[in-house]
C-alpha cells in the first residue's frame, strides 16, 4: 500500500494527474452537488498550476499541486498526532514553498508532505514519530480503476445504476478517453444537469463530447 514509507508505489506525476482528473470526473457524475463530493480538480488553479483536493467531511484532506516543475502532496489526517511542519517538509524544493506554507494548506494542517521534483523520485521530509496515516490518504491514488470502483460502490451507494459501477467505463475514464453521454449513462440512470457536468469537465480540463 502506498505510504510515506512506500513512495515507490506512488504513480509518476503524469499518471497521478490523470488519476486525479479521472476521480474528479467520476465524482462529478455520481454527485452533482459539489459540497458532497470526495474528489475535485481545478485545472486553472493559477497560471501553470493545477490543484486536486480530497476531503471526506471528517476533517481529513489531501491537497495536491501539479506544476511544470513537479508535484507536491500535502496530507492532513485529523486524528493523527501533528508533527513539526518544518521537519515534515525538510528539503522541500523552494518551488513548492508558496503552496505548502500558504493557503489553503496552512489552514488545513500537515500530517505528511511528499513531492516529486522534475525527474527525481518521490521524496518526503523527516517523518513524524507517530503514524502519519499516509496509507489511508495515499493508497486511493494507485492509478487502479478497480480501487475507485470498490470505494465508490460503498460511498455513492444508491447514486449509480442497479447493476453497479462498470469497471470498463471507469477504466476508460482513467485512460482519459473523451466522455460521451453513453458513457455517463452506463454509470447513472439519468443525469439531472448536463450543463453542470459540462462546466465541471471544463474546470477539470477533461475531454468530452456529451453535447453531440
Amino acid at each position: 500500500m502506498i505510504s510515506t514509507k512506500e513512495l515507490q508505489l506512488l504513480p509518476g506525476s503524469m499518471a497521478l494527474r490523470n488519476t486525479c482528473k479521472a476521480m474528479a470526473v467520476l465524482d462529478a457524475i455520481l454527485c452533482q452537488d459539489w459540497i458532497y463530493r470526495y474528489y475535485s480538480y481545478n485545472s486553472e488553479w493559477s497560471e501553470d498550476e493545477e490543484f486536486f483536493e480530497m476531503r471526506n467531511g471528517e476533517g481529513d484532506q489531501l491537497l495536491i499541486l501539479f506544476k511544470d516543475e513537479g508535484t507536491v502532496i500535502n496530507g492532513y489526517f485529523a486524528a493523527a498526532e501533528q508533527g513539526d511542519k518544518m521537519q515534515l517538509t525538510n528539503q522541500l524544493p523552494e518551488v513548492f514553498h508558496e503552496f505548502i506554507f500558504g493557503e489553503p494548506v496552512n489552514s488545513a494542517g500537515t500530517t505528511f508532505c511528499v513531492w516529486k521534483h522534475g525527474d527525481q523520485d518521490w521524496a518526503t521530509g523527516i517523518p513524524a514519530q507517530s503514524d502519519d496515516h499516509s496509507e489511508e490518504l495515499l493508497s486511493p491514488l494507485d492509478a487502479n480503476p478497480a480501487t475507485y470502483v470498490k470505494w465508490a460502490t460503498e460511498y455513492f451507494k444508491g447514486s449509480y445504476k442497479d447493476g453497479g459501477l462498470p469497471l470498463d467505463t471507469v477504466t476508460s475514464i482513467y485512460n482519459q478517453q473523451p466522455l460521451g453521454r453513453e458513457m455517463v449513462l452506463t454509470l447513472v440512470d439519468q443525469l439531472e444537469d448536463w450543463e453542470q457536468l459540462t462546466e465541471d469537465l471544463k474546470e477539470i480540463s477533461y475531454p468530452y463530447h456529451i453535447n453531440s
